[in-house]
């Protein structure tokens, strides 16, 4: 925030004329406004694309009438949602109807505050920052719990309590897979944990400790996954058994809010995921970091990168959604207390014993022979499968276009 107020005071002298604390309020509002925008129209995006996704899955075309290639579908049905009538079905405790939407928004709203989106594109580098990111997520867990008992309603009350249930349970493996992050660091910083993984791809925290490290990546993901309430872990939301969850009683704008918490919370995990595991808004090859034009300065790719590799991450959630069927309750949570959660703590005596002794402080001496091999290896193979897929029989394709 400190280098945008700079930035300002050159650019316009009647904000360098404004008392300090009006330009620290304007300096906050900048880049509040532009978060904002992105939390509110970037659903609009995902929408689209998992509509996309899932239609190319099951071997059909997806939304085609609103627009080219129904590109206005997602936008038509958004502002449909905007008009529509809010109702409030009788009995419900209307403060707390109202309230826990706006909750849940706030709680996936919130982590972008210390989320650094490059070297001095942030909102604030707190030194507690991965702990104030754990700390603020939890609130749409108050929200959806809110949401359920102000319904009046048994089986938005059913869905609020399996949220809680789920999203305290899969915390757990979760922080705890972050832990060894923290350890290899000795900060909780956002900022210094993307430093720490400067020098291209093999310094990336995923590489480091192979294979150990990869597989800490896998249980924070699957956790994040369950914390957004996304399939296999969507039990919340089981309209199979309990109709819609814990939002069965609402609609219009209000219903709305609820899935646009839901995929800001999707990027917020992969972001997050991407600045511990991934190197953040580092490029996979130092040369890639900036991009030089003729007669230009250099152009910072920082917050590119780290936006692409959210949204690869982004992707693989919707790839899995059409891919794995849902959990049951009980297997549900089997996997995060009998599997995930030992194995995050076994990760992380193994993780802390590795930093405390000095041969191996500074990773296995085969990690840096391990990232460029095994992703280009993970790309090729990515590459083929998307070549198998498109020699698929297209008969419903060519009947739905005729």
């Amino acid at each position: 925030m400190e280098a945008l107020r700079a930035l300002l005071r050159d650019w316009s002298p009647a904000f360098a004329a404004l008392p300090e604390w009006a330009q620290l309020v304007l300096a906050a509002l900048v880049p509040a406004f532009a978060l904002m925008l992105f939390v509110a129209l970037g659903p609009v995006g995902y929408v689209y694309a998992e509509r996309k996704l899932a239609g190319f899955m099951q071997n059909r075309l997806g939304p085609m009438r609103v627009g080219p290639y129904g590109l206005l579908q997602t936008i038509a049905d958004s502002i449909k949602l905007l008009f529509k009538e809010a109702i409030y079905p009788r009995g419900v405790d209307k403060r707390l109807f109202v309230a826990a939407p706006c909750l849940v928004v706030t709680g996936a709203y919130l982590p972008f505050v210390t989320l650094p989106f490059g070297g001095r594109a942030f909102g604030a580098d707190l030194n507690v920052g991965l702990f104030y990111v754990a700390a603020v997520s939890s609130l749409s867990t108050v929200g959806l719990i809110m949401a359920g008992w102000a319904s009046n309603n048994k089986y938005a009350l059913f869905g609020a309590m399996r949220s809680a249930a789920q999203i305290v349970s899969y915390e757990i493996p979760g922080l705890m897979a972050l832990l060894g992050v923290v350890m290899i660091v000795g900060s909780l910083s956002l900022q210094d944990i993307v430093v720490a993984q400067a020098g291209g791809l093999p310094n990336w925290f995923l590489f480091r400790y192979f294979p150990l490290m990869p597989v800490a990546f896998l249980v924070f993901f699957i956790a994040g996954m369950a914390e957004c309430n996304r399939t296999p872990f969507d039990i919340p939301e089981a309209e199979s058994e309990l109709v819609a969850g814990f939002h069965t009683e609402y609609s219009g704008f209000f219903f709305a809010l609820f899935f646009l918490a839901e995929y800001t919370e999707m990027f917020v995990v992969s972001a997050l995921t991407a600045v511990l595991f991934l190197g953040g808004y580092l490029a996979p090859h130092e040369s890639l970091q900036t991009l030089s034009l003729l007669g230009w300065p250099n152009i910072g790719l920082g917050p590119l990168w780290l936006v692409a590799k959210a949204w690869g991450l982004v992707f693989i959630m919707m790839w899995l959604r059409w891919t794995l069927p849902r959990l049951r309750v009980d297997q549900l949570m089997y996997v995060a207390w009998k599997v995930l959660l030992p194995v995050a703590f076994a990760l992380l005596v193994a993780i802390g014993a590795l930093v405390l002794w000095p041969a191996t402080a500074q990773g296995f001496p085969w990690d840096r022979f391990v990232g460029w091999p095994l992703t280009i290896a993970v790309f090729l193979w990515l590459a083929y499968q998307a070549w198998v897929a498109r020699r698929a029989p297209v008969g419903p394709y060519r009947e739905l276009s005729a």
